[in-house]
């Protein structure tokens, strides 16, 4: 367990634009890992009705205001935008953050968003998955630097050049979901990280099924990281604080219901909550953060839990 990293996933909905950078400032400084935020349009927790701010221009801008932490989209839409576009945007941003970018990926799923911006949806998940399933190569393709030829039918690129590369040798691609027949299949072929959800029962299976398409490809899991989201992280003395703390959080982003099997107590709660993940090699959590990004909650778990989690990890 001793190589547990941290990742900060700051909701972009029912906030203020300083509010929301300073909270991606405060990541940095406390020594998280990783600095992430949502690609949608409208807000995904509660009332879509309200506002969120857009997740590239973000990203841009924590990346001139902070130093080491790295910086990415947990994850961006593929049908917002086409893909050679977002290989570049990733590759400006690691420009912009000195080599710090990471560029997350997914399918999609929120239909609402993409009919009010009259964005293509697809006549279904199939279809989208399809639709990911062309623009990863093209992705890896101009990250790596090569020059990608794609013919369609959703895609097509003519030797696309990325110019100039990323700063990073390998600026990570990671992609989101656990579809065990085709996303899971797509991240044995294509991804350097992936992330999955759903508690821990569900993240072993997905891990399992991982195990089972990377054999079938022919890929060491070993070159791809594991990440896992958390849920919204809130931390209390007690848990019957933790727990008003969580549901006024929850209330003010668009009057949603709290979410129920949140890593949501004391720091031994929060500890024992996160242990079990790094146990089958997932050391990558990413913490969910609504706003107004309770800092007492990002303080200990960067300064209580995890240090815990470690020392546990090296006297075990």
């Amino acid at each position: 367990m001793t190589d547990l990293r941290l990742g900060a996933l700051c909701w972009n909905q029912y906030t203020d634009w300083p509010s929301l950078l300073a909270a991606g400032r405060r990541a940095d400084a406390l020594g998280y890992d990783t600095l992430w935020t949502w690609d949608h349009l409208y807000p995904i927790v509660g009332s879509s009705a309200g506002p969120i701010h857009e997740g590239w221009l973000t990203l841009a801008a924590w990346a001139q205001a902070t130093e080491r932490i790295r910086i990415g989209l947990m994850v961006g839409a593929n049908t917002f935008r086409e893909p050679a576009l977002t290989a570049k945007m990733a590759t400006t941003l690691d420009h912009i953050s000195g080599g710090r970018a990471i560029l997350g990926i997914g399918a999609a799923w929120f239909e609402e968003e993409h009919v009010a911006y009259g964005l293509e949806f697809g006549d279904g998940f199939p279809e989208r998955l399809r639709w990911l399933g062309e623009a990863l190569p093209i992705l890896r393709g101009m990250l790596r630097g090569e020059r990608p030829v794609a013919s369609g039918p959703r895609y097509r690129t003519m030797s696309v050049r990325n110019e100039p590369p990323p700063l990073q040798e390998r600026l990570p691609l990671l992609v989101g979901g656990g579809g065990e027949r085709v996303t899971l299949k797509l991240v044995a072929r294509y991804a350097d990280a992936n992330n999955v959800g759903g508690g821990i029962e569900q993240v072993r299976r997905k891990e399992a099924v991982l195990l089972r398409h990377c054999e079938m490809v022919g890929r060491d899991p070993a070159e791809i990281e594991r990440t896992t989201g958390l849920g919204v992280v809130v931390i209390r003395d007690s848990r019957d604080e933790a727990r008003r703390v969580a549901k006024a959080m929850f209330e003010r982003n668009g009057r949603a219901r709290a979410w129920e099997g949140q890593p949501v107590g004391t720091p031994d709660d929060v500890a024992a909550f996160i242990a079990p993940f790094l146990e089958i090699g997932y050391r990558h959590v990413v913490a969910g953060f609504p706003s107004p990004y309770d800092e007492e909650s990002m303080t200990r778990l960067a300064t209580e839990v995890r240090p815990a989690l470690i020392g546990a990890g090296a006297t075990a």
